[in-house]
């Protein structure tokens, strides 16, 4: 890597696609400029990448700026230089004396950025609902600007990210690679002579060093293994005592490359499972099956819902919550894009190269079961990423 270079995976002519449809999205909600500070937006549209979200960070899109400009903390501006692809003119750091601090905040450096680039009065997008802009930044940017107007545009930058660009796919099915050699060893490891925190240990170094070819990256989420009546709980990680037998076990992973996401779940069970527990697994996978048959271009997010539900309906299972998540490019604590969502009153119409995690769990009163793919939604119809069995394994 070296200061002002491309060091991203991606040509500086697919930045200027992403920003360019940014920029239309921008226009057609009546926006002048837009402040983003979701990590994973930071990154698609620039190329940051650091660990350095736990403080206010982000970057500016305005249409009359030809590209966008970097807000960060001073001693990470350095990253910006190396990661992203903008000039030094649009990096900018604030001192450390605005970090946690009472006297002054990281947004009143973001309100000077923008009124030196004209923005005083402009209408400016904000991610109110992000996980990384606070109360208190909205508050000081209206108090900095008092002239501006500052509108919530939810997940417009993840909108964009929506449709995968082939660089983006080519990432995922690195990242599918590992996935299923991660899941291959914690299947593995897991037996009830072990402990929970061991089989963890396994399962975090498979995924990181990855596979021959390609390294891993760490995951926005950390390995998700409810066991025993843990399994009617689908977001619990691990303790240190050891696996039980007779008990299931959900493992929830992502092989990740380049901070792009391939979930993969599946389930396994010690000893001989009870015959709810097989029934379950096969109603999953004929609901999984199903569904994929009526995901294509066209169809809608709920119409693969329809097919999902229906399938395990007709067996006595119901399930309330949603059954997939759009995917992809990810930063803590979530590997979802926060758009797609395939349940009933989703309207979104499904295109090629959107990237979904169909997960059909079943979380019932005290157990559970689950069974996912990684999807690519192709020209025609449906690819799953992972070439992995679709079972309840037994041990």
């Amino acid at each position: 890597m070296q200061f002002g270079a491309n060091n991203t995976p991606f040509s500086r002519e697919e930045f200027a696609f992403r920003l360019a449809c940014t920029k239309q999205r921008m226009a057609a909600a009546g926006l002048d400029a837009l402040y983003v500070s979701e990590p994973a937006n930071l990154n698609y549209l620039t190329g940051y990448d650091g660990w350095s979200f736990y403080v206010h960070q982000g970057v500016l899109v305005a249409q009359d700026l030809p590209e966008p400009v970097w807000i960060g903390r001073g001693q990470d501006v350095n990253g910006a230089r190396l990661t992203t692809i903008l000039p030094e003119g649009n990096i900018v750091g604030y001192s450390d004396d605005h970090v946690q601090s009472n006297a002054r905040h990281p947004l009143q450096v973001v309100a000077k950025v923008m009124r030196e680039r004209g923005l005083e009065r402009a209408r400016i997008g904000v991610e109110e609902d992000s996980f990384y802009f606070t109360a208190k930044s909205l508050a000081v940017l209206k108090s900095e600007l008092p002239n501006a107007r500052f509108l919530d545009v939810g997940p417009m930058v993840n909108w964009v990210r929506a449709v995968k660009s082939d660089a983006e796919i080519a990432l995922m099915r690195q990242a599918a690679r590992i996935a299923e050699k991660t899941m291959a060893r914690a299947i593995e490891v897991i037996d009830d002579r072990i402990r929970q925190c061991d089989a963890a240990a396994e399962i975090l170094a498979t995924a990181t060093r990855g596979t021959q070819d390609h390294g891993g990256d760490y995951a926005a989420i950390a390995p998700l293994m409810p066991t025993g009546i843990g399994t009617s709980c689908p977001h619990l990680t691990w303790s240190d005592a050891p696996f039980a037998s007779p008990a299931g076990t959900t493992v929830e992973i992502a092989g990740v490359r380049r901070h792009y996401h391939v979930p993969l779940t599946r389930t396994i069970h010690l000893g001989t499972p009870p015959d709810r527990m097989r029934k379950a697994a096969d109603v999953v996978v004929e609901g999984l099956e199903a569904a994929l048959a009526v995901a294509r271009p066209g169809a809608g997010s709920r119409d693969v819902h329809a097919a999902w539900t229906s399938t395990i309906e007709r067996h006595g299972f119901f399930k309330d919550s949603r059954c997939g998540y759009s995917i992809g490019l990810g930063y803590p604590p979530d590997w979802g894009e926060r758009t797609i969502s395939l349940r009933a009153v989703d309207e979104t119409v499904l295109e090629p190269n959107m990237t979904i995690h169909f997960m059909p769990g079943l979380w019932l009163d005290d157990w559970g079961i689950a069974i996912s793919e990684s999807i690519r939604i192709t020209e025609t119809g449906v690819e799953a990423f992972c070439d992995f069995p679709r079972r309840l394994f037994i041990k």
